[in-house]
């Protein structure tokens, strides 16, 4: 489900165990998925360097729709799922903006009017975070024209701004945003709406609730029961780096940095990356599993009150993972992992592979080929509507813009 939301535990107190290893088994099938591209580079109308997909579903059809940014070219684009019979051919879409150096964007549904707008995410020269906002018309969400950019004044050249994820944080009036930076003064945060102001974007007001260092995943979900929403985050970077969550105080005592707890998982020795939350190993408690840059990827299995955290060997003995999935991929009713990396130049490698768990073993099979160097985000839904889970992903090093590789079990 791409738009699940997640409730994970059942108590407040939440510490780490013991640290084992799981162990990787040989390579699988050898043979590559097919790569079925949804928008190609194009540096005359600002799409290089594509950087991430998010998903929601804009036009009520249920089916995912994706939004990217263009890091090195600064379009932000929506591109409208035009169905399984015409999946594999390049994707309707429309640029929402143009803005410098963007990391991030992500669908939010931020003046509450019933139509999804756009939220970037800026570093580099950029340094601000946008609204982009959606058309007040449903019939022109496709026209360029039509949607309004603006900067947020609460992050306006203020920190190199990495990620943003929708959520509702105090209870009060429509969604908000938990956000994060990089860098030397980054932190992790929320803008909250002072008021319920339309696109008044003047209304946003920035809390920081903790300082961090180079932060890549923020999750937004219930960690502990209690019925409000918590976010687990993956900072890569300084002396506070890890996998963690903060624990929500609920309503107005969430605009208190003060009130709100951290909870450390681990990874303080790792360069972690992208997680993702789900059912690994197919108990009822739900797990978390993070890349990191140190050839591991980190499994944190939820048991009673606690974590037991193992690790899994990168496939095929690259170094850099970035990010990574779990879901069903060979529909035999048990989730394995889908691993994205950076291969470093490394064309010996796929830098897509899937993992299979066997017992207290994993088994990597190849889904890219050895085509692309530097993925990143990677999504799982069924675009052809045959029933198994695809892949959907961006590069950028050899620009492979943003694509989905087609699985071939069904």
């Amino acid at each position: 489900m791409f738009l699940a939301e997640q409730s994970l535990a059942k108590r407040r107190t939440i510490m780490v165990l013991a640290v084992g290893c799981l162990c990787f088994a040989s390579t699988g099938l050898a043979k590559p998925w097919k790569r079925h591209t949804i928008d190609s580079s194009s540096k005359e109308v600002g799409k290089l360097g594509a950087d991430g997909v998010r998903l929601a579903d804009v036009d009520g059809d249920g089916l995912p729709d994706i939004t990217t940014g263009w890091e090195q070219g600064g379009a932000i684009v929506v591109y409208r799922n035009p169905g399984a019979a015409k999946s594999k051919s390049t994707w309707p879409s429309v640029t929402v903006g143009m803005v410098r150096d963007p990391e991030d964007a992500v669908f939010i549904d931020l003046d509450g009017d019933g139509k999804l707008d756009v939220v970037s995410s800026c570093e580099g020269r950029g340094r601000t975070m946008y609204v982009h906002w959606a058309p007040t018309k449903r019939g022109d969400y496709w026209r360029p024209s039509a949607w309004q950019t603006k900067p947020i004044p609460a992050t306006q050249g203020k920190q190199l701004w990495m990620f943003a994820t929708p959520a509702q944080i105090d209870g009060v009036g429509a969604k908000d945003l938990f956000v994060s930076s990089k860098g030397g003064n980054a932190t992790i945060g929320w803008l909250r709406r002072k008021t319920d102001s339309g696109r008044n974007v003047s209304a946003l007001e920035f809390i920081k609730l903790r300082s961090s260092g180079w932060v890549m995943s923020l999750e937004a979900l219930d960690m502990d029961a209690d019925d409000d929403v918590d976010l687990l985050f993956s900072d890569r970077k300084g002396p506070r780096r890890g996998v963690g969550w903060l624990e929500n105080p609920g309503g107005e005592k969430a605009s208190r940095p003060s009130e709100w707890r951290e909870h450390m998982l681990g990874g303080e020795k790792h360069e972690v990356m992208f997680l993702d939350v789900g059912n690994v190993i197919g108990d009822p408690a739900v797990d978390i599993v993070c890349t990191t840059r140190n050839k591991e990827i980190l499994f944190f299995e939820r048991s009673d009150d606690s974590w037991k955290t193992s690790v899994i060997p990168n496939p095929m003995g690259l170094p850099n993972g970035k990010a990574v999935a779990i879901g069903d991929v060979d529909g035999d009713g048990q989730n394995d992992l889908v691993h994205t990396t950076n291969t470093g130049g490394n064309r010996s490698a796929p830098g897509v592979t899937w993992l299979k768990r066997l017992g207290q073993t994993w088994q990597a099979h190849d889904i890219s080929g050895n085509v692309g160097v530097k993925f990143d985000l990677i999504k799982l839904a069924d675009l052809d509507g045959d029933g198994d889970l695809d892949a959907i992903t961006c590069e950028e090093v050899d620009n492979l813009g943003v694509f989905w590789y087609e699985n071939p079990h069904r």
